[in-house]
């Protein structure tokens, strides 16, 4: 009780400090774009772009070109090596080992000045949800993270493991005895013998929140039903709270609260090995502009944004926060107080709100369709699932989008649907009907598309239970931070599921 008493108080002191830098957005980029320069100014990456000399963002965009992680490969390599000053003052204190899809594995960098600002964004998102709902109860409880393993590579120059695992060390003492699981459960490589262990572990306690990748700890429920045979709000009566990040959690919530047998408040988050971007501010959403997540601009990061329909032409136009609009998807580009610079993370986002500014993650900008010109992004195949899900009261699993561009013979192309069904609809081809009409409301160029009869109108692939595990296991996957891809633009992963349908 005393916990989420104090909690309740900290929670109005840091609702305060949040939305008084809210309010005074554009100042306070320019003051975290100045630091950044100036700190870094006498690295080897600053000297390489005369970061003496810039004294505006518009002679930052002259020196400093937009790149991607084999951008700054060269620079990693130099650190690797045990060189100071690099892309930052210093060495970093960690290196967050993510795996790439086009560069193998990546090693971003993490400073003692980047650290603080991903460990206070998580606190801060519980915080002011407990100042908005005055619900501090699960401070008072037990709180499980399904995440990567904590350990950590010392045989390096710099200390290097999942960005999951290196938060792990940061708990604070006062949460340390609430947490689960325990260190040596989590410490399992195996994700299905760690969440076996999980459940075992956790079955017993007064769990309040959950936090993780919405279809890990969708797994996990079901195991959890599996082994005791009940719902979750039964085994967990006071279990109130989820948080996730990663992937949108609609096209699974319908699942999830079947599962749960109670609807819960969630917080999403958006974190990420190069930076923790935003959170969710609002539960009590009365008009769009609550929607979506408050952008972070007092994090040691500078935000730049480019549309993403622009961002494949030879010079897309960079712009700052003043200039951005509601409704445009874009790029986002970070620059860091760990040394990352005008650095593309491949996440695309829409602003939903620009007082204060608050987004919506909307895909990867490497993860579309567009075999036809259609550029479907994941936010359109998400919410035409979302909307023809409620209508139906069908649940779904998991799924991803791909184009097949060589049908049968006498067929026209079309965008074949990968489906793990909880329960399947009584009529498949009305609820493949429901999507189809829902892309086509969103996206123009695929209802051109449909109505020219260049595309036939998309097909369902039901995949078998437990099959999109099954991929993730055959391809080293399974569990952690992965996640499907919502979509592609080739039939890499769709040939794999075939054989799962």
């Amino acid at each position: 009780m005393l916990k989420s008493f104090f909690a309740k108080i900290y929670a109005g002191i840091i609702s305060r400090q949040v939305y008084t830098w809210a309010k005074d957005p554009i100042n306070t980029q320019n003051k975290v774009f100045k630091e950044l320069i100036s700190q870094a100014s006498k690295t080897k990456f600053g000297r390489d772009h005369k970061f003496e000399t810039i004294s505006s963002y518009q002679d930052f965009k002259k020196l400093v070109p937009v790149r991607d992680y084999e951008g700054l490969k060269g620079y990693i390599s130099d650190i690797q090596k045990g060189e100071l000053d690099v892309l930052w003052k210093g060495k970093p204190l960690y290196f967050a080992k993510t795996s790439g899809t086009t560069s193998g594995a990546k090693y971003i960098p993490i400073t003692k000045e980047s650290m603080p600002y991903q460990i206070a964004a998580a606190k801060e998102a519980l915080l002011l949800y407990i100042a908005e709902t005055g619900n501090a109860d699960f401070v008072d409880g037990k709180m499980i993270f399904l995440q990567g393993s904590p350990e950590i590579d010392d045989s390096n120059k710099v200390q290097t493991g999942r960005l999951s695992g290196i938060v792990a060390h940061y708990v604070p003492k006062y949460l340390q005895k609430n947490r689960l699981p325990s260190w040596e459960t989590n410490c399992i490589d195996d994700w299905e013998s760690k969440v076996d262990a999980i459940v075992k572990e956790t079955a017993v306690e007064d769990l309040r929140l959950i936090s993780g990748i919405p279809s890990w700890v969708q797994m996990y429920f079901e195991k959890l039903i599996e082994d005791q045979g009940k719902k979750i709000s039964e085994i967990f009566p006071n279990f109130n709270l989820f948080v996730y990040g990663g992937v949108n959690y609609e096209p699974y919530r319908q699942n999830m609260e079947q599962l749960i047998g109670k609807k819960v408040d969630s917080i999403e988050l958006f974190p990420a090995s190069e930076g923790f971007f935003a959170y969710q501010d609002k539960q009590n959403k009365t008009n769009d502009s609550d929607k979506g997540m408050l952008l972070l601009l007092n994090s040691g990061i500078f935000y730049e944004f480019i549309a993403s329909e622009d961002f494949y032409k030879e010079s897309p136009e960079r712009i700052t926060i003043e200039d951005v609009k509601i409704g445009v998807n874009y790029v986002l580009i970070i620059s860091t107080n760990a040394g990352l610079w005008s650095y593309n993370i491949g996440d695309t986002i829409a602003f939903t709100s620009l007082s204060p500014f608050r987004i919506i993650v909307t895909g990867r900008i490497k993860h579309f369709i567009s075999a036809f010109g259609e550029h479907v992004i994941g936010k359109e195949v998400e919410q035409a699932m979302q909307i023809a899900s409620a209508n139906t009261n069908i649940q779904i699993k998991e799924f991803t989008v791909a184009p097949q561009v060589n049908p049968i013979e006498g067929e026209l192309p079309y965008h074949e649907w990968f489906i793990e069904f909880e329960n399947e609809p009584e009529n498949m081809i009305e609820f493949s009907k429901m999507i189809d009409e829902e892309m086509q409301r969103q996206n123009t160029y695929y209802f051109d598309l449909i109505q020219g009869n260049i595309l036939q109108e998309l097909k369902i692939s039901k995949v078998q239970k437990n099959g999109f595990d099954q991929y993730m296991r055959s391809v080293g996957k399974l569990g952690g931070q992965n996640k499907i891809p919502r979509l592609a633009n080739d039939r890499k992963i769709a040939d794999q599921l075939q054989v799962l349908v």
